[in-house]
Parts: structure tokens; C-alpha cells; sequence
């Protein structure tokens, strides 16, 4: 039997409601800046699917972060760019200033506003309560505004949330896994990173929605309380979904998959056990320990 599709509780409709252009992301067409504007001034870091630098507009001296794209499906920029346009001047997502290209090898380019960035594990350390109330809260708006504009992000961690604490400035960067959200469609789950995935995603259900992000950013918070970097530390997808389990129990977790009609693994049989929910401070703490 084939799960049965859900239907996002908010928002669901916002893409449906509006013209094709603003969401149908493979017809769109890119503006090209030019990419003598620029300079590269040093590294700041690579991921799976970029190479990240500081940068300096010519014209202007003014700071930016240069995001050249490694070899991808052309599909992908183009959602990813049309996304960050999408979205430019939205609630603390960070902003798209200009879309360049090698005119040699053709590598496209992303030149975003500059944020001072502190580093997240020493940052979180420091952080009193009401500084992790404020930039949750300032979190929550990001995502409450780009999924107000039919966008789910799909890879939330504290790489990708930029915090100039100086400035009590933060922004949500890195779209180039966020996808539009139309109601009982089928994704891809394999997006986020592993220990903010949420159990859709490990239990191969497809139909999901912005809620993905809620459970990245909960893992996020559960992780700066509790003082324990990651909160959910599995050390594969199957271990991941395990961990959950302990601390939310798997009754719970059998009736989330008994709704949906989704078939587990069978490898979740003998790994899964039997976990009650924890909900007292004491043994939840003693739970989140092992």
C-alpha cells in the first residue's frame, strides 16, 4: 500500500495561488552581473556543492561573500537563484546582491550581502538565555517568512544560520536545497544534514512540508538548553531515527508510520526497541546522555 499524502497545515497554497513564473524555477532567466565588479580576498570555507569567499566590490569597497558554485545540474542553480530572488529583502534571510559567470569556464557565482560571522561552536557557549530567546526568535521569522512565500528550506543547522553577535544580527543562508512546496507532492529526503533531518526524511516519507524546517530548528534548540552539540547524534540515518526514538519514545513514532501508511525498514526491527516517551526532566537528561 502507498503512503497516504499530507497537506501542510499553514501555507499550503501559496504557490498554487500564484502565477507559474514565481515558482516554476527550470523556465527562468538569469541575469547575469559582471564579474570584474568583484574580487576575491580570502577563503572562508567549502561545502558539498560550493567554494565560499570573502569579496570586495570594486566600485563600491564594499564587503560581500562570493559564492562560486561547483559543477551542478544547471536545474539546481537556477532554483537556488530564483529562490534567493525570490525571497530578496525577506525577514532575515540573507540577501542576493548580484549573479555572476566565468566568462572561461562558465562557473556561475553568487555575491551576497557580508555578515561577520562568529563561529557557532564557541558562540552558542557564550550565549545567555535571552540571547538564545532572541536568536531563535529571529530564526523562527526567517523561516516563518520564507515559508509564507512557499519555500521550505530543508538543510537548517547552525552552519547555516549566520550570527554577527556584535550587531545582534542574524541571517539564514545556504538555499541551495530549498525547494517550492506544493501540497501532496513527492521530495527528495535526502536533503538536510543528518542530525537535523527529521524522521520524515528517515523513514523515507516523501509527501512532506515546512515542518521539516520546525524539527531542524527544535533539534538546534534542544541542542544550545542542553548544552550538548548535536542533540540527536546518530551515526548513520538508521541510528539517527534510533536516537529520536529514545527520547520521544517509539509508540509514538509507530503511530506517526501506522497514520501514513509508511512501511519502516526492516532493519528498524532489530535496532528500534522498545523506548517510552520521556517527558520528566530527570530521566529525559539521563536519556539525552547516552
Amino acid at each position: 500500500m502507498a503512503p497516504i499524502p499530507s497537506k501542510s497545515r499553514v501555507y499550503s497554497d501559496v504557490n498554487p495561488s500564484r502565477p507559474r513564473e514565481y515558482w516554476d524555477y527550470e523556465s527562468h532567466v538569469i541575469e547575469w552581473g559582471n564579474i570584474d565588479d568583484y574580487q576575491l580576498v580570502r577563503k572562508l570555507g567549502r561545502g558539498k556543492y560550493s567554494e565560499v569567499f570573502e569579496g570586495v566590490k570594486i566600485t563600491t569597497d564594499e564587503k560581500v561573500v562570493i559564492k562560486i558554485l561547483k559543477p551542478v545540474k544547471k536545474k539546481k542553480i537556477k532554483r537556488e537563484i530564483k529562490i534567493l530572488e525570490n525571497l530578496r529583502g525577506g525577514t532575515n534571510v540573507i540577501t542576493l546582491l548580484d549573479v555572476v559567470k566565468d566568462p572561461i569556464s562558465r562557473t556561475p557565482a553568487l555575491i551576497f550581502e557580508y555578515v561577520n560571522n562568529s563561529d557557532f561552536k564557541q558562540l552558542y557557549g557564550t550565549l545567555s538565555d535571552l540571547d538564545i530567546r532572541y536568536y531563535l526568535y529571529e530564526l523562527l521569522k526567517a523561516l516563518d517568512y520564507c515559508h509564507s512565500q512557499g519555500i521550505m528550506h530543508r538543510d537548517v543547522k547552525p552552519h547555516n544560520v549566520m550570527i554577527d553577535h556584535e550587531k545582534k544580527q542574524l541571517r539564514l543562508i545556504d538555499w541551495g536545497l530549498a525547494e517550492f512546496y506544493h501540497p501532496k507532492q513527492d521530495y527528495n529526503v535526502r536533503v538536510a544534514s543528518r542530525y537535523f533531518k527529521g524522521p520524515e526524511l528517515l523513514v523515507d516519507y516523501q509527501c512532506y512540508d515546512y515542518s521539516l524546517d520546525m524539527w531542524s530548528l527544535g533539534c538546534m534548540l534542544a541542542s544550545m538548553i542542553f548544552r550538548k552539540e548535536p542533540f540527536f547524534h546518530g551515526h548513520d540515518n538508521y541510528d539517527q531515527l534510533v536516537r529520536i526514538a529514545k527520547v520521544l519514545g517509539t509508540e509514538e513514532l509507530h503511530e506517526y508510520v501506522d497514520k501514513y501508511h509508511i512501511e519502516l525498514d526492516p532493519r528498524f526491527n532489530d535496532i528500534l526497541g522498545r523506548h517510552s516517551r520521556n517527558v520528566g526532566k530527570d530521566s529525559f537528561m539521563l536519556k539525552i546522555s547516552i
